[in-house]
């Protein structure tokens, strides 16, 4: 494996994990996916969702392959300010409550403004405090009185966790917002791969918004773009001690490939054929039902899209020490490159049921 390229996609990782996201406020995250995708593509611009396209032209160029990963997180959002200077709150996307108490936050009102979430001492509680505490019974202390935080803070701003990556051992890292900046990550590496590369069709690469709160941004750029192919990069469940036989996908061994009537049976069979004949690491993923992933909204769009689904093992999702193996990225990159670039010049009668 390339230590270089590892290593730029760590700190890529790294960069969009500690910047701040919440789902309909990606805006601060544009800049860095700009810089990072401007030498790999032949044009990237953004649309009014915030929606950012890295167009790579394929030789041919008759045919468009989308690729899409989702850059915003979950958060939370200011509810009221009460005269005691606590700042109630509620939440953007799937927040699980029960990890909140203790976290350390920014709220980005008029200036970033530092704070933790407290609640009433368990010595402090009448029954045995078993029970996890409510959000309703938290409250964010940012170290100033009621009239200072009117001056910088106001109901409506958008607050995040603040949270350190950090590196584990056997090219582990754990940080917020992996969910799905990782994919961000694979998307960069697929157009590098792509570099070295003879494809024929143009590689849409889309970093999408809003998809905590419902596929958004996926929506409105696969009706742009109306694709003949496209495949979503996102997260999935990693095996841990606590899931007891729910989840059988594992840290370090590779993408996981998608099976299920939100994918195109073409796709996963071309995925797989492409990962055995260059040796890359992969699962096999069965999902029944919905996905939960852009891969929905882009199967949907206009007329149909066949869709594929690329999934990067993760464990605690929807915390801020989510926890993946780079191996696990760098292959998935791979594996979408060498597919991109296996697919025949003509696609008829190839992507249709």
């Amino acid at each position: 494996m390339n230590n270089a390229q590892q290593s730029s996609a760590k700190d890529f990782l790294k960069r969009l994990s500690e910047n701040s996201g919440v789902s309909g406020y990606e805006e601060s995250l544009t800049p860095l996916v700009h810089a990072e995708f401007q030498p790999l593509a032949d044009d990237v611009y953004t649309d009014a969702l915030g929606n950012i396209y890295a167009h790579k032209k394929g030789a041919v160029g008759r045919y468009k392959i989308m690729l899409a990963a989702h850059m915003d997180e979950i958060g939370l959002m200011v509810k009221g300010i009460e005269q005691s200077g606590f700042i109630r709150f509620t939440t953007v996307g799937g927040v699980d409550q029960r990890t909140l108490l203790s976290q350390e936050v920014i709220i980005h009102g008029r200036k970033p403004v530092l704070g933790v979430i407290g609640s009433i001492p368990p010595h402090l509680i009448s029954d045995n405090g078993d029970k996890a505490v409510k959000i309703d019974e938290m409250s964010i202390d940012v170290g100033l009185l009621y009239e200072k935080i009117r001056e910088v803070i106001q109901v409506g701003d958008v607050i995040t966790l603040r949270r350190q990556c950090i590196e584990m051992l056997n090219q582990l890292m754990a940080g917020k917002s992996f969910d799905d900046r990782a994919g961000v990550v694979v998307m960069k590496i697929c157009l590098e791969e792509l570099q070295k590369l003879q494809h024929a069709h143009d590689v849409i690469a889309v970093t999408t918004t809003q998809e905590e709160l419902g596929y958004r941004g996926a929506i409105t750029s696969s009706y742009t773009l109306n694709p003949d192919l496209g495949i979503a990069i996102d997260v999935t469940h990693a095996l841990t001690p606590d899931t007891k036989g729910q989840v059988d996908i594992e840290l370090g061994k590779g993408p996981a490939v998608a099976i299920g009537p939100n994918f195109h049976p073409l796709v996963y069979d071309e995925l797989l054929k492409s990962a055995q004949e260059w040796r890359v690491p992969y699962q096999i993923h069965p999902v029944p039902g919905r996905s939960g992933t852009d891969a929905w909204a882009i199967q949907v769009a206009q007329a149909g899209v066949p869709t594929g689904l690329v999934s990067i093992p993760l464990r605690y999702m929807h915390t801020t020490v989510e926890t993946i193996d780079m191996r696990d990225v760098i292959h998935a990159g791979k594996l979408l490159a060498y597919f991109i670039a296996g697919l025949p010049e003509d696609l008829e009668g190839k992507i249709c049921y």
